[in-house]
């Protein structure tokens, strides 16, 4: 038998207020632990991810990260990044400035106070494969309500980024989840991600995603608002971009994320961390 401590954190809160952002659980120490163990972890917390610590394999990084869905493992996501960063830090694997090595590479994270950024890696883009009307009709939308050029962005984890026309439409999307399903990502996902500007440097954004005969939404989603950055630099759009995103909502978890995307096209994703508590669980 062996105690395995964990935290829970929020990350993307709105300032600190304790109920708000995207929960986390960060497992201290994931030595010892199998990969089987660690999903059957990460489903009986059943939040959107789990984190697990473990030494480096990388010269240059601080630790390893390993990221777990309640159903898969994942190569790379924004919340269980900067979340991580600062259990990590409080365990003194590190300061301020991180290097978390992940499945998708090296990931940079620097924190002023409990605010965590992290580096994107670099962004590849490719254009929608199926119709419009399609699309609108897997978000529960008119072809109207779909703004210029939707595409699938990967800044880390290959997602469907898509422009809407108003904010009216963000709040009124309802995917399909058979629809929806059908249009899936590199990796066989099926995951959207919907933004409008809210206003001068502001947006709103949802995120939904298919699970079983359901659609779930997230409350904030630091990957794809990566994938958000990316497609700004696809877009040509000036730079260099800052946007604070509202997310959450409609979960009734309102969240803040901050995007930066610099005049060089790195992309920069921040938010506030909040420790909630503490356990453990012994195997």
């Amino acid at each position: 038998m062996a105690t395995h401590p964990f935290r829970i954190v929020n990350v993307f809160t709105e300032g600190s207020q304790s109920f708000t952002g995207n929960p986390l659980c960060v497992f201290e120490n994931g030595e010892g632990l199998t990969g089987e163990q660690m999903q059957a972890l990460a489903r009986q917390f059943n939040l959107s991810e789990t984190t697990f610590i473990l030494p480096p394999s990388k010269p240059r990084a601080d630790a390893r990260v390993r990221i777990f869905t309640p159903s898969y493992e994942m190569a790379f996501a924004g919340h269980p990044t900067l979340g991580t960063a600062q259990v990590c830090r409080s365990l003194k694997m590190g300061g301020d400035s991180l290097l978390l090595e992940m499945q998708a590479g090296l990931i940079p994270v620097r924190a002023v106070g409990n605010r965590w950024t992290l580096t994107a890696l670099g962004a590849t883009s490719r254009e929608l494969d199926v119709s419009r009307d399609a699309l609108a009709a897997a978000l529960g939308l008119e072809v109207s309500d779909i703004g210029e050029r939707p595409l699938w962005v990967k800044a880390g984890k290959e997602q469907l980024v898509v422009p809407l026309t108003s904010t009216a439409a963000v709040r009124r999307a309802a995917p399909v989840p058979s629809a929806l399903n059908a249009i899936r990502s590199e990796d066989g996902h099926s995951m959207a991600y919907i933004f409008c500007s809210s206003g001068e440097d502001r947006s709103l954004a949802r995120f939904f995603f298919p699970v079983g005969g359901a659609i779930l939404e997230d409350p904030a989603t630091g990957s794809a608002t990566a994938n958000f950055g990316a497609w700004c630099v696809a877009m040509q759009r000036p730079l260099p971009v800052r946007v604070r995103i509202s997310q959450g909502e409609f979960v009734k978890r309102p969240s803040a994320l901050f995007l930066e995307v610099n005049p060089e096209s790195q992309i920069f994703v921040g938010g506030d961390v909040l420790e909630l508590g503490t356990g453990t669980v012994t195997l």
